[in-house]
């Protein structure tokens, strides 16, 4: 009789106070996501006509010289040295060959710099590179 009168234990996990963990967290990630992503200051320069750049399957590898000729790959903000930035490039390219290069030169900077790197770019195996520039608002 005793046994019939015994209770069966329910074994089961109160999860509330994982909500509550899980959602502080996200709040948490939201606020400081934004803080996180920053990019390298470079000043385009403008065209009239520039083409806008819609991502589809094309992936799109992005070199960066600032003014001072410091290269970046991507949204890196770690200055690369050439023979680092071309040896990455060319892995990028290796793993996605459809990838298109695209280099941002700052505006301040001299021409053949950019050239340049493109040149250089070109020699190690990248068939598309192109220059990123901002378009002219006319008001």
């Amino acid at each position: 009789m005793s046994r019939s009168r015994r209770r069966r234990r329910l074994s089961e996990m109160n999860v509330v106070p994982y909500i509550d963990v899980m959602l502080v967290l996200l709040i948490i990630f939201m606020i400081t996501s934004p803080l996180l992503t920053r990019s390298v200051d470079v000043e385009l320069p403008a065209v009239k006509q520039a083409e806008n750049v819609v991502p589809t399957q094309t992936k799109f590898v992005i070199v960066t010289i600032d003014a001072q000729g410091r290269l970046f790959l991507d949204d890196d903000e770690k200055a690369l040295s050439m023979e680092t930035l071309l040896t990455r490039v060319a892995a990028s390219i290796r793993f996605a060959p459809d990838s298109q290069v695209l280099v941002r030169g700052d505006s301040r900077l001299a021409y053949g710099e950019v050239v340049k790197v493109m040149s250089l770019l070109q020699e190690a195996g990248v068939s598309k590179v192109g220059l990123l520039t901002k378009p002219i608002h006319f008001n």
